[in-house]
């Protein structure tokens, strides 16, 4: 498959994955951990690709079967968008925004845009959602991976409105999933430009979590997160929500602080 994609895609003019983001916010996407929409409209776009340049039909039939069938098959490509447009905003001297947030199953981290290339980074918690049918709690690791860049541009957790459906996979209600993204415009910067949610009459997504914001209000972010097993090689056990810890922000302030003021 990735030979066969790599030509495909070499022989476009490539393909927007904002625009495609934003057609799948109002198509009930929140871009993290519902992506059926935006896998959908992925997969409508190679499709002429990848027939254009296949050789064996075979192949290109197992492809399209494997990307119809998953529905997370744009997250990678999104991830890797929002990490371009996080970038875009790093390094602008006195800026307070958050421009990375990750974790790696032990620890969570954050940078920060007028900070440099500095981590700060305190204990991962466990996600609070459910469970595949034979796991529980008792099976997951501390929360792990790098698709939190999607709520670091604005998306995922805080996009929930747009996706209500989105709590039968997390937890919870649709008015949890609204009220999580009222909550997050308390401790962002902006409301994006081109991601909007239209039960809030298109509003944009809260954008730019400001580490100054977080600590005076002792508002963390929202994060949509799969939950692996804390056994290697087990894989994805559930999925749910988890807010890093407000340690990461205060050591930043404070590292803002001595850095500027």
């Amino acid at each position: 498959m990735g030979p066969l994609l790599a030509e495909a895609i070499a022989a476009s003019e490539g393909i927007d994955i904002r625009a495609l983001l934003t057609e799948a916010l109002h198509m009930g996407d929140e871009g993290h951990n519902r992506n059926k929409a935006g896998s959908l409209l992925f997969l409508k776009s190679l499709v002429p690709l990848i027939a254009g340049v296949a050789k064996d039909t075979v192949l290109e039939a197992d492809v399209l079967e494997f990307l119809g069938e998953n529905a997370l098959s744009v997250l990678n490509p999104v991830m890797a968008a929002c990490k371009a447009m996080a970038d875009a905003g790093h390094g602008v001297d006195g800026s307070t925004m958050v421009t990375t947030m990750a974790r790696n199953g032990t620890d969570f981290g954050i940078r920060v845009s007028g900070l440099g290339d500095r981590w700060f980074t305190a204990p991962a918690d466990i996600p609070d959602g459910l469970y595949f049918p034979g796991f529980s709690s008792e099976d997951a690791n501390a929360d792990i991976g790098d698709s939190t860049i999607t709520e670091t541009a604005g998306i995922g957790a805080f996009a929930m409105a747009a996706a209500p459906a989105i709590v039968t996979f997390v937890s919870g209600t649709p008015q949890d999933a609204l009220n999580a993204t009222l909550e997050m415009y308390e401790i962002t910067i902006a409301e994006h430009t081109h991601f909007s949610i239209p039960i809030l009459e298109f509003r944009g997504t809260p954008t730019g979590i400001d580490i100054r914001k977080v600590v005076e209000l002792g508002i963390t972010p929202r994060v949509n997160t799969g939950i692996a097993h804390k056994e290697p090689g087990i894989g994805q056990v559930g999925a749910g929500l988890v807010r890093p810890p407000m340690a990461i922000f205060e050591q930043a302030l404070v590292a803002y602080a001595e850095e500027y003021l």
